[in-house]
């Protein structure tokens, strides 16, 4: 039982340790979907706090109107609205996992810088 558990723990580790950015934010997300449908008001207040004070505000209104929903969602869940919170952060985490999809590398073929000095291929 130890061994079993040891092993998950490291492959989550090396699962984190290996993300991209992007793959950490899907991450966060599912950790804080998941708390909510168990109404697990401490690890659903942590992980949408983790994504609201990771927003990058050199983006401005992006990272405002994100805020502001992270906001909201930590609002329902001191309420115990934990549906209304969840079906926002589904949402966002859709849209964050079609971003990664599009910014991740095709298995097989080799990446080419782009004309703008990216070395990502835009997956279709």
């Amino acid at each position: 039982m130890y061994q079993q558990a040891y092993h998950s723990q490291e492959y989550r580790y090396q699962e984190v340790m290996g993300a991209s950015p992007v793959r950490l934010v899907v991450m966060a997300y599912d950790l804080a979907i998941r708390a909510c449908e168990q109404e697990d008001y401490t690890r659903a207040t942590k992980a949408v706090s983790v994504l609201r004070d990771a927003l990058n505000f050199d983006y401005g209104d992006a990272a405002v109107g994100l805020f502001r929903l992270y906001q909201w969602c930590l609002d329902c869940i001191h309420s115990q609205n934990y549906s209304e919170a969840m079906r926002t952060l589904k949402e966002l985490r859709d849209a964050w996992a079609i971003a990664e999809k599009k910014l991740t590398p095709i298995p097989g073929q080799a990446t080419r810088p782009a004309a703008t000095g990216s070395t990502y291929r835009i997956a279709t």
